[in-house]
């Protein structure tokens, strides 16, 4: 016997849709200024700090991501 069963969420009021998208912005904004940070302290590094830390200039962009993201993209 099959049954049919259709659930739908209750709709957000406006005005928690407006604070779920502040909250996602704030978020959002806070991993950029990780990413743009991590990128900054590691473009100041000489080539010998970065040869002693085990990283190739090629490889700051996906330790921003990481850093900011938790993955590199």
């Amino acid at each position: 016997m099959a049954y049919a069963t259709q659930t739908q969420a209750a709709p957000l009021s406006l005005l928690a849709r407006f604070a779920e998208i502040r909250e996602q912005a704030i978020e959002a904004y806070s991993a950029w200024r990780v990413y743009r940070t991590t990128v900054n302290e590691l473009r100041n590094l000489t080539a010998r700090d970065m040869a002693d830390l085990g990283i190739h200039p090629s490889q700051i962009r996906a330790i921003a991501l990481d850093a900011a993201y938790g993955q590199a993209r």
